[in-house]
C-alpha cells in the first residue's frame, strides 16, 4: 500500500500562485473589455432601416448599404411601430405569444422596443405585403445574417 505524501505550501508559494492568479485575471478582464468597446463601436457604425412603404429592410455600415431583404410588416389592424430604436436584446429561438398567435421557436429573434422585433418567419412566404402582428417577419436565412450583422446597441430607424 502506497502512503500519501502532503506537500506542504509555504506562504511565498502561495503568494506566488496568488500573484499569477490575478496577474491572469488581470488579462482576462482586459480582453473582455476590449471585446465590448470593438462590439460597441461597431453597432455605433452599424445600423439598420426599415422602410415600411417599400417593405423592405436595408443594413447599412456608415453611409454604405450592406444588404438589403423584403419584409412583412404588421398589418393595418396591429401596425409597426415607427421611430428610431436599439437592439434591446437578442435571442437564437423564442416563443411569441399576444392576441390571435402563439408561435414557437421563432428564429433569429431581435427585440428592439418591448414586445416588438425583428425575426425569421417560417410560417408564411408573403414577404412584402404586411401580414404580422407588429414585428418585422424576414425569411429565415436573412434573419441569420442580419442576426449575425447586429448586436445589442444596434441602432434600428423604422420609418414610413
Amino acid at each position: 500500500m502506497r502512503k500519501r505524501i502532503r506537500v506542504r505550501r509555504t506562504a511565498a508559494s502561495n503568494k506566488v500562485r496568488l500573484r499569477r492568479r490575478v496577474a491572469s485575471n488581470k488579462v482576462r478582464l482586459r480582453r473582455r473589455v476590449a471585446s465590448n468597446s470593438i462590439r460597441a463601436r461597431r453597432s455605433q457604425r452599424r445600423w439598420i432601416e426599415v422602410n415600411l412603404s417599400k417593405q423592405r429592410l436595408i443594413a447599412w455600415e456608415g453611409g454604405r448599404r450592406v444588404y438589403s431583404v423584403p419584409i412583412s410588416s404588421g398589418k393595418r389592424s396591429t401596425p409597426t411601430r415607427v421611430g428610431t430604436f436599439t437592439i434591446q436584446s437578442k435571442h437564437r429561438s423564442t416563443r411569441m405569444r399576444g392576441r390571435g398567435y402563439n408561435v414557437a421557436n421563432v428564429p433569429y429573434t431581435m427585440y428592439y422596443s418591448g414586445g416588438y422585433a425583428i425575426h425569421g418567419a417560417y410560417w408564411h412566404n408573403r414577404f412584402g405585403t404586411p401580414v404580422s402582428h407588429g414585428c418585422v417577419n424576414m425569411p429565415v436565412g436573412q434573419a441569420r445574417k442580419l442576426y449575425s450583422f447586429a448586436s445589442p446597441g444596434t441602432k434600428v430607424v423604422v420609418r414610413r
